[in-house]
């Protein structure tokens, strides 16, 4: 125990080794590329229609629904509880998925599957509450990196069992929750973090008033906090210290976090560069919830399960390792994101809707498996980018509210788009037409950034046509030009 204790406060080491193992454990689903066969399958004997048109709706709007709740929970509670509870959500899912039966069971496992996803955001910031701030781009690494080989390790079991063992799906389910456990069980080592990213006390003094940028360059926020904290009400303030040489401003109170988040929203979307990729997340980000969500949909239609082998698992691993792979070479790519980076939005949009397209269109499974490589690769290389240029102009705080807010408004995108083309109570369309529809979708987003770049391209191309720098021109008060970073 004294070693435990040793460990648990000798740094970054320990809450990430455990948080590593967490998430491989969490993430290590040799069932989920199978979860469609399975429930069509004569062991839960749903129709195709009950899961596209009425089960599968009903997980967006619970992610929907509780995201911004746990969102705003999760840092009041400091992250641990929250990532226990998501720990238990999937041991609940896979008790559903194998002992209950019905449509009913079936819509309470996506409820609670909404749970699951809401609750993400504790994973990834947990870990920036108990490291410093040096250690942010290691820790985060070696995140990531352990759920994408839990994922690409669970999915390559999943399909050598199928394949090989010929191992029935309930199995894989049942396997499912044994590492669910495992990831349940080992949440309650995590040690709790002693503060969080907003909810926490600050010791202000009345002559002078500490100071946090939010954004590189911007106008200090935390200062216009301290300044409208003196003004809440008394009933959400603390007493003042009584020997008036300090004044504690206990900021954790909601009024005063609010406030913090107020302002730390205005200054993340201050800028319109980060405003265009913070657009293109939103609205990628959507129809890649979609693509992912319904594709075994599209594969089970194309080459129903009970017919022919199901190569889903395999797909799903080669889909990872080709989407890691691009994603890392996005650091080996020198390039002005500042100048090219619109136009390669609007580039690499155009790719998803032709993959998607060709996923649509087609007969052939292998054609659309190949398809889907090309989508999600083209997706992971693009919000690598967007990640990046977005994080290395924000404070982590900032970063994490801009990425909760980019994620909240994909999904309220999301949910129109499932309201209207896939519930049941919309138009209830068949899975082909629903991909014809997101290829279509993903073309109108490509159009709009590339005319876009086009437009950056050319102001900058403009630019240098005259020797004169955005510097030299803005020594002239009468002289308006809009730099690169303005535009």
């Amino acid at each position: 125990m004294a070693c435990l204790k040793k460990a648990q406060s000798s740094g970054w080491v320990y809450p990430t080794a455990v948080l590593c193992f967490y998430g491989f454990f969490a993430n290590f689903k040799p069932a989920e590329p199978f979860l469609t066969p399975y429930l069509v399958g004569s062991y839960k004997n749903i129709s195709e229609e009950q899961v596209t048109n009425i089960l599968f709706p009903i997980w967006t709007y619970s992610y929907l629904a509780l995201l911004l709740p746990v969102f705003l929970v999760t840092d009041f509670l400091r992250y641990k509880p929250v990532i226990v509870v998501q720990g238990m959500s999937l041991v609940i899912n896979y008790v559903l998925l194998c002992f209950a039966q019905g449509v009913p069971a079936m819509k309470y496992l996506q409820v609670n599957n909404g749970m699951v996803t809401a609750s993400e955001v504790a994973y990834f910031s947990y870990i920036y509450s108990v490291v410093s701030s040096d250690q942010y781009q290691k820790v985060t690494s070696y995140l990531r990196s352990a759920t994408l080989v839990g994922y690409t390790l669970g999915s390559t079991l999943g399909q050598l069992l199928l394949s090989v063992g010929k191992l029935p799906y309930f199995y894989l389910n049942a396997i499912n929750l044994g590492t669910a456990s495992v990831a349940f069980f080992s949440s309650f080592l995590l040690p709790m973090p002693r503060r969080g990213m907003f909810y926490k006390k600050e010791s202000v003094a009345v002559s002078k008033q500490n100071s946090h940028d939010c954004t590189n360059g911007t106008a200090n926020s935390t200062t216009g906090i301290n300044t409208l904290s003196a003004s809440l009400p008394d009933s959400i303030m603390p007493e003042n210290n009584k020997k008036g040489k300090r004044v504690e401003h206990k900021t954790h109170s909601v009024a005063s976090v609010l406030l913090q988040l107020w302002f730390s929203f205005k200054e993340c979307y201050s800028s319109k560069r980060l405003i265009y990729w913070s657009l293109w997340w939103a609205l990628a980000t959507c129809g890649y919830f979609q693509i992912f969500n319904y594709t075994q949909l599209l594969w089970n239609h194309i080459e129903p399960s009970m017919n022919a082998s199901v190569y889903n698992g395999g797909v799903e691993a080669v889909t990872t390792l080709v989407g890691a792979i691009a994603s890392f070479s996005v650091g080996y790519v020198k390039l002005n994101w500042d100048i090219w980076g619109e136009l390669a939005l609007g580039m690499f949009s155009a790719v998803n809707a032709s993959a998607v397209y060709m996923m649509a269109f087609t007969n052939s499974i292998l054609v659309c498996y190949a398809g889907y490589v090309a989508f999600r690769a083209s997706y992971m290389l693009l919000i690598t980018i967007t990640t990046f240029q977005i994080a290395a102009n924000l404070s982590m705080e900032c970063y994490a509210l801009m990425f909760g807010v980019n994620t909240f408004v994909a999904l309220v995108l999301q949910t129109i788009l499932t309201a209207i083309v896939v519930d049941q109570n919309g138009l209830g369309l068949d899975i082909v037409t629903q991909f014809i529809i997101y290829g279509s979708y993903y073309a109108v987003v490509s159009l709009l950034f590339l005319i876009r770049g086009l437009y950056t391209m050319s102001r900058y191309k403009c630019g240098r046509t005259t020797s004169y720098s955005c510097e030299d021109f803005t020594r002239d008060p009468q002289v308006h030009v809009i730099c690169s970073d303005k535009l």
